[in-house]
């Protein structure tokens, strides 16, 4: 389907945007779900997230994009859906119940059938088994938003029979789009970099704007529409307290306190020199087996992020895995920031926000920005001695790719350095303030373009 975009530049130190210009939602991941939809051996599909990431939203624009109609239920408080899925898994009765309750007929291969909020109704996970034998030819997708902890609660996870896409929330070039910025949008996916490198400023001074924003889809709408930052500011605030009162809600009541204090306990740890989290800083003499199933509890819910040291730089990287050391970073830059009270101005205008919280508002960018374009097993490494220290490592093409994380475009001689003069046959990235520049084992890739 044709669609119009607006182009707007705006100058960020006064009004953002235009009031009267309509703005498209894009999300690039919905290319993931044509991708599904396409398939000749398509399998039932789970969509995962944490809450608010904008999981609903994506299933039905697809739906309308996509399919002749869509078939759209919540299991939310849906006792007639819970009777539905608790009788058997016959699929002939299931789909023609749902379409009783959803008053479509539904149709094979034209229908899309969303169940959303199926945490609720665990049942609807075991049936998706039953969807991929015996019905291949229904399109069916479900989403939840704490579907990592309802697996725990003795219903069989349908493993094999199902796709899994994750959501996350808008990556820097979703915001790109959201505000209209098509053509920088395109230049920066061409990777065209002798152009990006002459529109640096204008990158910049978007990026800025996205650190403070963040990627949780209701806060983008409010900035891109009204550009009031503190209306942004409250969204993000409601959103953090809707996530305590999920703790309180779903987790087991003996472990809400301690889920409690790992959650706020994550700015503190990531804003300080060593970035590694101590249980300590919890509470004096804190062990790991405190707080194990509160850190487990929030990353079942999708709200925190864990990235392993490895203990040395070899393949594969899973098997020199730290389990004891790890760091951890926030589902959203906007919350990070919201969680902290960093003043808009300290982040829009103030140069020095690329230096100050000692990068680590920069490295929560980085990981956040890695995992919405699919990258898995990220790890960190330091040495002992902590003379040796790697922001993130991963593993791409059977080679160790090293990433270094500068939270401004002061890069002198440092642990990067260090590593690649030792191990010539290696290439790394840095990302940091500097436009893009290659050199003859580092590419330095400006942090707008991760």
């Amino acid at each position: 389907m044709g669609r119009i975009y607006v182009l707007i530049f705006v100058c960020l130190r006064h009004d953002y945007v235009s009031k009267n210009v309509s703005h498209s939602m894009e999300r690039v991941v919905i290319e993931q779900f044509i991708e599904w939809k396409n398939k000749s051996d398509r399998k039932p599909l789970i969509v995962n997230g944490a809450r608010q990431v904008g999981k609903t939203w994506l299933l039905k624009e697809f739906g309308k994009r996509e399919y002749l109609q869509t078939a759209y239920i919540t299991c939310y408080k849906n006792n007639l859906v819970k009777e539905i899925f608790s009788t058997d898994y016959d699929t002939k009765r299931i789909i023609t119940a749902l379409g009783a309750v959803s008053r479509i007929d539904i149709k094979p291969e034209s229908t899309l059938i969303i169940l959303d909020e199926v945490q609720e109704i665990p049942e609807v996970l075991e049936s998706l088994k039953y969807f991929c034998e015996d019905a291949p030819q229904y399109h069916i997708a479900v989403a939840g938003s704490l579907l990592g902890i309802s697996l725990h609660k003795g219903f069989s996870f349908p493993v094999g029979k199902v796709q899994t896409i994750n959501i996350y929330p808008m990556s820097y070039e979703e915001f790109l789009l959201a505000k209209g910025e098509n053509q920088l949008f395109n230049i920066l996916e061409s990777k065209d970099f002798k152009t990006i490198n002459m529109l640096h400023e204008k990158y910049v001074d978007l990026l800025r704007q996205y650190y403070y924003v963040g990627g949780m889809p209701e806060a983008v709408k409010q900035f891109v529409e009204t550009g009031e930052l503190m209306s942004v500011r409250s969204i993000q605030k409601q959103i953090l307290s809707d996530y305590s009162k999920d703790f309180s809600k779903h987790a087991p009541k003996e472990l809400v306190p301690r889920i409690t204090m790992v959650w706020q306990s994550i700015p503190s740890q990531l804003f300080k020199e060593n970035k590694k989290f101590i249980y300590g800083t919890l509470k004096k003499g804190a062990r790991a087996n405190d707080f194990e199933l509160a850190i487990q509890w929030l990353l079942d819910a999708g709200l925190i992020y864990k990235v392993p040291r490895v203990k040395a730089l070899k393949l594969p990287l899973k098997i020199y895995e730290d389990l004891s050391a790890f760091k951890m970073y926030m589902v959203d830059t906007g919350l990070l920031g919201a969680m902290v009270d960093v003043e808009p101005s300290q982040i829009l205008i103030n140069n020095n926000i690329f230096s100050e919280y000692k990068g680590g508002m920069t490295e929560q960018y980085v990981l956040q920005q890695m995992k919405s374009h699919g990258t898995e097993n990220i790890y960190y490494h330091n040495t002992d001695s902590s003379r040796l220290e790697i922001d993130f490592i991963i593993q791409r093409e059977g080679n160790l790719l090293p990433i270094e994380v500068k939270a401004e475009s002061n890069v002198r001689a440092n642990s990067l350095s260090m590593l690649l003069q030792n191990t010539p046959d290696m290439q790394a990235i840095r990302y940091s303030m500097l436009p893009y520049c290659e050199q003859s084992q580092m590419t330095n890739i400006p942090m707008y373009a991760v």
